[in-house]
């Protein structure tokens, strides 16, 4: 029985040794994959970054080239649905009007628990409203000439 039990000890390490020569082939077979992986990764991470940077260009350009026509169209409704912050006056170039009803209307939220706050917010929403449906009528020139080229900064 002992011979047995040697034999079955060397079958046993035999054993052993084939499955530590797997394991070791399955290592360096996952080493190898796992080093194609970070290839394909930086490569993958590369050409997103050559995307977004198209996209952003792209954006910037369009952006700055934009007409009178789609200035008008996201001034009018920005200024129906966001009237009382004066988004419409920044996209416009407006800036100082933006900024005015823009405190205008933080001092009426600050003001709101006394009651007078309302009615602040209350007005630059009216006042937001009006701008935008006047922008939307107008025609594209009159858009243009009256508040791109001439500037004109209220109604």
């Amino acid at each position: 029985m002992s011979e047995d039990n040697k034999n079955l000890s060397d079958d046993l390490d035999d054993m052993i040794g084939d499955v530590k020569e797997g394991a070791k082939k399955a290592a360096d077979k996952a080493s190898e994959l796992a080093g194609e992986a970070k290839e394909k990764a930086a490569e993958f991470a590369e050409d997103a970054k050559e995307t977004a940077n198209e996209f952003v260009d792209n954006a910037k350009e369009a952006f700055n080239s934009s007409s009178g026509d789609n200035k008008k169209i996201l001034a009018g409704i920005l200024a129906i649905i966001f009237g009382a912050f004066g988004i419409h006056k920044f996209i416009l170039g407006y800036q100082k009007e933006g900024a005015i009803m823009l405190g205008i209307t933080l001092i009426g939220i600050v003001l709101s628990c006394v009651g007078v706050g309302v009615f602040l917010v209350w007005i630059m929403s009216i006042i937001g409203l009006i701008e935008g449906i006047i922008y939307l009528t107008k025609s594209d020139q009159e858009f243009i000439s009256m508040y791109q080229s001439g500037k004109k900064p209220w109604f």
